[in-house]
């Protein structure tokens, strides 16, 4: 991924957020690294809504997204985004606690392009995440070229 890509990570734990960038950044990862709280977050982050922060044009990004967040849960989140023309274009990592097959079925016939489960114990999780720090070193992420503008009401 170009060091100009921006990784956005929709995590409802901060420490678990916390973690994570560490354990990027020490593989190498220099890219700018963005916290999205929950589903809503993320969606508004994503299609340009609400109050917080918002994605630019002819941006790359790339996605680390859990699933049991507040709000929208993260396969929702998923199934919006991989609806849209643009955001389908979006690689999404599912990397989650939830094993269960038939949501990670349900996230690989949405679109997901990879589904990790987080290991419970600290080295574990921490090797998981050096390896996709390593992963993104490689990866090449397309831009989304479009962004949405509010709908504006016929007076």
């Amino acid at each position: 991924m170009k060091k100009e890509g921006v990784i956005l990570i929709a995590e409802d734990d901060k420490g678990h957020f916390e973690l994570i960038k560490r354990s990027l950044q020490r593989a190498g990862v220099c890219n700018e690294i963005l916290r999205l709280a929950d589903g809503q977050e993320t969606l508004d982050f994503l299609f340009v809504k609400g109050e917080g922060p918002k994605r630019e044009h002819n941006k790359e990004y790339l996605l680390l997204l859990d699933i049991r967040m507040p709000k929208i849960n993260g396969v929702e989140v998923l199934e919006k985004i991989k609806q849209d023309e643009e955001l389908k274009k979006i690689p999404v990592i599912m990397l989650t606690t939830t094993d269960d097959p038939r949501t990670i079925e349900r996230c690989h016939s949405l679109g997901c392009s990879v589904y990790i489960v987080k290991p419970v114990e600290y080295e574990g999780f921490i090797d998981a995440v050096r390896k996709i720090g390593l992963f993104l070193s490689v990866v090449e992420v397309p831009q989304i070229n479009k962004v949405r503008q509010p709908k504006r009401s016929i007076k």
